[in-house]
């Protein structure tokens, strides 16, 4: 752990030390993620149309759903890294940066679909349910069933991050007891000196990299034993040193998969029942 903690310390310190042009989201590295995007949106059209599971957790082999549903009724968050790929079957390969692609799901135990959309909603009360993830929350507008959340986002991992942005939530009803979120993270800025008297904002497309792009599609599907929720979240941050790859990724990666499980299972403990 020591040894992984001056790697990343090393790490950072470098991309701090960058020109200001290379600190900034490459026009290249863009493009590797719009593409990434859109591989994903035309999955998710497909799934739509066909006549499949609503949910991922569905749609596995079957042995596999076994043990997640085993691990489900055991009150735990089962969090997978996704890796989509092209027609030709190749990894969509990103310079100067880092696709993160996580899914999670969690049994809600007892709780109907509206009760879990409350909870959801609810982002007044996001820094406290949230806490220490999330510092700040403001809804913004509502037009119908899209909110604009304003929200600070901290993570400490060696060193502390903190992300102000946007995100605007589309809540789509596709049944009584089936619903689909899409979260998409805008106007993203990385605070400096988050809290005190020196505090700043820069622009996430010219910062050292830690969060570029974000979105989240996210369902729900209530059932007689709760609500399942299956959260997908694909984010686009700085790349790593080819070099330091095998020591610093494993620890690069574990903060989206640690995000998601620790907001799934938030919900799962305060929208479910005993």
């Amino acid at each position: 752990m020591r040894r992984l903690a001056i790697v990343t310390v090393v790490v950072v310190n470098g991309a701090r030390g960058l020109s200001a042009e290379e600190a900034q989201l490459q026009k290249h590295t863009l493009e590797s993620w719009n593409r990434y995007v859109a591989l994903h949106d035309a999955e998710l059209a497909r799934d739509r149309a066909a006549d499949t599971p609503f949910l991922w957790l569905d749609r596995q082999p079957p042995d596999d759903r076994r043990r997640m549903r085993e691990r489900l009724q055991a009150g735990e968050v089962v969090v997978e890294r996704r890796e989509l790929r092209d027609a030709a079957g190749d990894i969509i390969d990103v310079d100067d940066g880092r696709i993160h692609h996580w899914i999670g799901v969690v049994l809600i135990p007892g709780a109907t679909i509206d009760e879990v959309l409350r909870f959801v909603q609810d982002y007044d009360r996001y820094p406290d349910r949230f806490a220490p993830m999330i510092q700040r929350a403001d809804v913004l507008a509502r037009d119908g069933a899209r909110w604009t959340v304003a929200m600070r986002n901290r993570t400490r991992k060696v060193i502390t991050v903190v992300i102000d942005a946007d995100y605007v939530v589309d809540f789509r009803r596709l049944a009584p007891t089936r619903l689909e979120t899409v979260n998409v993270a805008t106007n993203v800025f990385h605070v400096h000196d988050a809290g005190t008297p020196d505090e700043r904002r820069q622009p996430g497309d010219e910062a050292d990299g830690y969060l570029w792009r974000f979105r989240m599609i996210c369902r729900f599907e209530q059932r007689a034993e709760g609500t399942y929720e299956e959260c997908e979240s694909a984010s686009l941050t700085r790349g790593v040193p080819w070099l330091l790859r095998p020591i610093v990724s494993p620890f690069v990666d574990s903060v989206p998969r640690e995000t998601i499980a620790f907001t799934l299972g938030v919900i799962r403990d305060g929208a479910g029942r005993p």
